[in-house]
């Protein structure tokens, strides 16, 4: 990476994931995917990008989000109706979440077994099973 384009990785990363590299594309997937793996909210990105003085809308959050998924940059994982987090991490595993404080934690795909699954309904295939496990404090 030549130190003039700070961007290159990302802008490549993006077009071979058949997006253009906008400006506000770039600069959030510069805070979703720099870090490493990670779980984020819509508003939490949103949040993040307000804090590095960026001028974006929470929509353009969201719809960059629904984008990147689409286009398999990143996974979104239903925790609750209404309530969604995306995962930077698109390789096979699953998510311990925690509903006390909400937070989401990786499972090795290895780690969960399935006896069985339905068969998928006509005309379908199975895509991938996505398996969120909750946990609670003991009391």
């Amino acid at each position: 990476m030549s130190a003039n384009r700070p961007f290159a990785p990302l802008v490549e990363r993006l077009k071979q994931a058949g997006l253009r590299p906008t400006r506000q594309r770039l600069a959030l997937a510069k805070l979703l995917f720099e870090p490493g793996f990670r779980h984020v909210t819509a508003e939490q990105l949103h949040a993040e990008a307000a804090g590095a003085n960026m001028r974006v809308s929470l929509a353009t959050v969201y719809n960059t989000l629904h984008q990147f998924t689409r286009q398999g940059l990143l996974r979104e994982v239903v925790v609750d109706p209404g309530r969604s987090y995306f995962d930077t991490n698109t390789g096979d595993h699953h998510h311990f979440f925690f509903e006390e404080n909400g937070e989401l934690q990786d499972v090795d795909g290895a780690e969960v077994e399935l006896a069985r699954l339905p068969a998928a309904p006509a005309g379908t295939k199975l895509g991938r099973v996505d398996v969120v496990i909750r946990l609670q404090p003991r009391k």
